[in-house]
């Protein structure tokens, strides 16, 4: 069914993209606008806050959702989504203070919760996190220990993440643990021994995703067709430099893991397998790649001051409704987002911003 459910959604989006039929897979929340880690590879870590992405993971206010806002985001997707997923991505949620409450709150209301984290307080959470019945956690980890807390700016930072996943599975039904690992030009070399180090941990997957980053050549020919509606920005590239990947090192590490058994599963996003499309994806960003955005046609973001957005905090900072004036149907498929999508799916699924954008593929 799931199969069938997917291949109507990319149909719908090929040719009615005005609008979507189905209800959304993911409800993506910006429960904060702070985090506790200054991680090299991201806009808010580094404190380049002009960035779309900034803006959208720490440009509103309040600084945390208030309380009254998400259930009544839990109670429109329990009346009108009941088969889509609550995702506590943003910014941090292990530090937003209704997080728990909210968690069982869903929970009560039959709604599939997840949570993406950093996972730096976990243990201190994993008691009341277990008894509120969150699903699944996606933990953000960026290699073995030094390298980890080198890349996160923090000295004990992995060790705090690895307690806190231990800690919450000593509870009944505890969380389905997947692990994400962002590729970047400090762990290139590292790879097989991180997947070593979470042989010791009860993990379901471990998913390796490539640097996404918009530099200024593909914000600068985005805006030229787009800036007066969508307008794109460079992101991401603060600190990190991608002429220091080492290809040939990166494509030796992805060819042995692939060869390798794990207890638990091992993914690469986007799947690139020879050293040109390592070259093309790294070094070519002019060139645009990825078929179409999958996100948004099955996502949407809520921000902390009830604004929404399409897709997640890496899209574009387009609001398509408010949730103190609409309820989440109306905004699903308002004019504004109906429009993006048009506009998208006529440009040829994807904006030359979106190029390096994990939706993308």
């Amino acid at each position: 069914m799931t199969m069938i459910a997917e291949k109507l959604r990319t149909v719908n989006a090929r040719l009615y993209p005005a609008r979507v039929f189905q209800q959304p897979k993911w409800i993506v929340l910006g429960v904060n606008n702070i985090c506790n880690l200054h991680c090299k590879m991201c806009d808010v870590g580094v404190q380049n806050l002009e960035s779309n992405s900034a803006q959208n993971l720490v440009g509103t206010h309040p600084i945390n959702m208030p309380l009254d806002l998400i259930l009544k985001v839990i109670d429109q997707c329990a009346n009108h989504f009941p088969g889509s997923k609550l995702a506590y991505a943003f910014t941090e949620p292990l530090i937003y203070p209704h997080l728990i409450e909210s968690i069982a709150y869903a929970t009560n209301r039959g709604i599939y919760t997840t949570i993406t984290t950093n996972a730096l307080t976990l243990r201190q959470k994993a008691k009341g996190l277990a008894e509120a019945g969150v699903k699944h956690m996606y933990i953000s980890l960026d290699g073995p220990q030094d390298v980890h807390n080198e890349i996160r700016g923090n000295k004990k930072s992995f060790q705090k993440a690895i307690e806190g996943i231990k800690e919450i599975q000593q509870y009944e039904n505890p969380p389905t643990i997947d692990i994400i690992c962002a590729i970047t030009q400090w762990n290139v070399g590292f790879l097989e021994e991180f997947l070593n180090e979470l042989l010791m941990l009860n993990i379901n997957e471990a998913s390796f995703m490539h640097t996404q980053f918009a530099d200024n050549g593909m914000a600068d020919k985005h805006n030229e067709k787009w800036g007066h509606l969508y307008p794109a920005t460079s992101s991401n590239l603060e600190e990190i430099d991608l002429s220091q990947m080492n290809l040939s090192k990166l494509l030796g590490e992805i060819k042995n893991i692939k060869q390798n058994k794990y207890s638990f599963d091992v993914s690469f996003s986007p799947e690139i397998n020879d050293a040109e499309g390592l070259d093309e994806f790294y070094l070519q960003p002019e060139k645009l790649l990825g078929t179409h955005c999958n996100a948004v046609f099955s996502s949407l973001m809520v921000k902390s001051d009830g604004s929404v957005i399409p897709a997640h905090g890496r899209c574009f900072n387009l609001t398509v409704g408010n949730l103190y004036q609409e309820d989440l149907p109306q905004i699903w498929n308002s004019n504004s987002f109906s429009t993006f999508r048009k506009n998208l799916m006529k440009d040829g699924g994807l904006f030359d911003g979106c190029s390096r954008c994990c939706s993308a593929f």
